[in-house]
């Protein structure tokens, strides 16, 4: 089984970028299983494993794991894009 490509979206989206996922990710992402396939649709639910497998292996341990790390991931990406950006120069 594959992973839906709208999840993997959604946890790519959230890793880069900072944005927020909806409550079946949160769950996988916040190391809740029950959350997680409660919250589950019958692909996510088919493709439990890999999504698992995909987040374990393939993104960073600062990003997942607990509610606190998530809170503390997207935190650091709302500061980020809230800093002020360098003056540009124009002709």
């Amino acid at each position: 089984m594959d992973i839906p490509q709208s999840t993997l979206d959604g946890i790519n989206a959230y890793v880069r970028e900072g944005i927020p996922t909806g409550g079946f990710l949160y769950a996988v992402l916040t190391n809740d299983l029950s959350g997680a396939f409660g919250r589950a649709d019958q692909e996510n639910t088919a493709a439990m494993r890999e999504i698992v497998a995909y987040v374990y292996n393939k993104i960073p341990s600062a990003c997942w794991g607990s509610p606190e790390k998530v809170s503390a991931w997207l935190d650091r990406h709302e500061q980020a894009s809230a800093a002020p950006q360098p003056a540009t120069v124009e002709d």
